[in-house]
């Protein structure tokens, strides 16, 4: 289902439904992610949602808590904070991982992603794909998150919304970088309930 006009950006809170048919693969950036055949072949035939809690707290700065679950597996929870403060975090499925994220303007995306920008000197491959295909929203900004993990691997995100199919939707463009190779997918979201 198509995201209706009061979820933005600055609101993406409710429940979402990952739409599999719409959305990319994620087994090749999971396996980067040294992710197992049996464990990627369940998460592969698992319904997946996120329940999105999205507020700001007394001290003004922003909280998406993501809570997901994934049919026959174990869930996860995601605390972001968009400060852009690198915060740890572990789970069964990923490990330790030390992330940070913030809100970022289609301007500011750009001067990252330019061949002298923070994305490029930081060595993020395929940054091109963070910035393809957004709507331009009245909101005038995109979530921005970047993660490294123990293992190695490290994982860049843009959420937003795209026209996806004639229909605005929640989408998330992701790359999955380990050594020299890499993995780029958007993963698509319909939308549930408030």
């Amino acid at each position: 289902m198509a995201a209706p006009d009061s979820k933005t950006v600055s609101d993406l809170g409710g429940k979402w439904l990952l739409n599999k048919t719409l959305s990319d693969p994620t087994d090749p950036a999971l396996a980067l992610q040294g992710i197992g055949w049996f464990l990627r072949k369940a998460i592969g035939a698992a319904t997946v949602t996120i329940q999105v809690k999205h507020y700001t707290d007394d001290s003004s700065l922003t909280h998406i808590d993501i809570e997901q679950s994934a049919s026959g597996l174990s869930g996860t929870s995601e605390k972001r904070t968009l400060d852009w403060t690198a915060r740890e975090h572990k789970d069964w499925l990923f490990g330790r991982v030390n992330g940070r994220s913030k809100y970022i303007t289609p301007a500011e995306l750009a001067v990252l992603l330019a061949p002298e920008g923070e994305a490029r000197k930081g060595g993020w491959v395929d940054s091109d794909f963070l910035a393809q295909d957004w709507r331009e929203e009245a909101q005038g900004k995109f979530v921005l998150n970047h993660v490294h993990a123990d293992a190695g691997w490290f994982a860049t995100q843009v959420w937003g919304f795209q026209d996806i199919g004639g229909e605005r939707r929640y989408v998330r463009n992701v790359v999955v970088a380990k050594g020299d190779k890499f993995e780029s997918f958007k993963m698509i979201y319909d939308f549930i309930s408030d």
